[in-house]
């Protein structure tokens, strides 16, 4: 399954092995600033970039041009990127499916962290048993729940506020062929010291300390969005969307009933909305600046992506329309 980000980069020991898009490091991953950069100017329209346009902007991201280079071949190996040839010079786009996973996982990025819906009172449980020596397909397993808003409460028994939808059920129906147990219920209240409930299965004083700090950072930024330009414009919509979209695995839509008063999972998506959106027009400027200096002809189309085209999502025969 390719996502708009790897779960790795969030719980590295759970991370399964069918994500196509790159694995997070710590620190800049070259490969995941470049498919953020073309995603961001150029998903709607699967513009291809000259090669020496996408080096000069990972540069600016603090990517060398060795490291660049690098990071591209990589990608376009992988079939992330498709390449064209232009006489002695390379163009890259980003390939048909990972066009169109991308543009779900941005309406899943802004959907999933809306205002919850009400919710029933009861979770979704699901139960697993593999050998030991099936740790790839554990993995694998342990990534996909994740990628869904599950949780761990114990080793085997992962837990959700939400019902499993049939395109969720088919995903884990085809990692555990039989080794696992679905079910939804209510918790029943024990007079037991120790009993654990089920929303512990999630740190929610860490994942508010992780909201507060994404409100602390950006929300100078929003009230004066006409202080930066150029280059930093188009860095700074490139981190926060990088931070941003980790919320949704971290605080998957749980229940209000279960979170401390003013949890400010709707003041974040205000607050990234307001950057990224905020920041489109001149760091568009830019990006079509740096790609003209390099097309040696009509440059490409290139546009900013924004939370109402994330929204919108990009239809599939867009994805799939030839270079042009």
């Amino acid at each position: 399954m390719a996502s708009a980000f790897d779960i790795e980069e969030i719980y590295p020991d759970d991370g399964g092995t069918s994500v196509r898009l790159p694995r997070r490091q710590a620190g800049p991953s070259p490969q995941g600033v470049a498919v953020t950069l073309l995603a961001d100017y150029t998903l709607r329209t699967r513009a291809a970039l000259p090669s020496a346009a996408i080096v000069a902007l990972l540069a600016e991201a603090g990517v060398s041009s060795a490291g660049a280079r690098t990071a591209i071949s990589r990608l376009a190996r992988r079939g992330v990127l498709e390449r064209s040839r232009h006489g002695r010079h390379s163009s890259y786009r980003l390939g048909p499916t990972v066009a169109a996973d991308l543009s779900a996982g941005g309406h899943w990025i802004l959907t999933s962290t809306t205002a919850a819906t009400p919710w029933d009172g009861c979770w979704t449980l699901v139960a697993f048993s593999l050998p030991q020596d099936h740790s790839a397909q554990r993995r694998a397993l342990r990534g996909q729940l994740r990628w869904l808003g599950y949780a761990p409460l114990y080793d085997g028994l992962w837990i959700s506020p939400d019902e499993l939808t049939p395109p969720a059920r088919s995903r884990l129906a085809q990692l555990t062929l039989g080794a696992v147990t679905v079910f939804r219920a209510r918790q029943a209240e024990l007079d037991a010291i120790g009993q654990r409930a089920p929303i512990e299965a999630w740190d929610v004083d860490a994942i508010g300390r992780q909201y507060d700090e994404f409100l602390r950072r950006w929300t100078p930024l929003a009230s004066a969005p006409g202080s930066i330009d150029g280059a930093a414009a188009v860095r700074a919509r490139t981190v926060v969307m990088e931070t941003y979209r980790r919320f949704p695995t971290l605080d998957p839509r749980l229940p209000r009933e279960l979170l401390p008063a003013g949890w400010p999972r709707q003041a974040a998506r205000d607050l990234f909305a307001a950057v990224y959106d905020g920041l489109a027009e001149p760091a568009e400027r830019h990006v079509r600046a740096v790609v003209g200096r390099h097309a040696g002809g009509t440059p490409p189309d290139v546009r900013a992506h924004t939370t109402a085209d994330m929204l919108a999502g990009v239809r599939a025969d867009d994805c799939a329309a030839p270079p042009g």
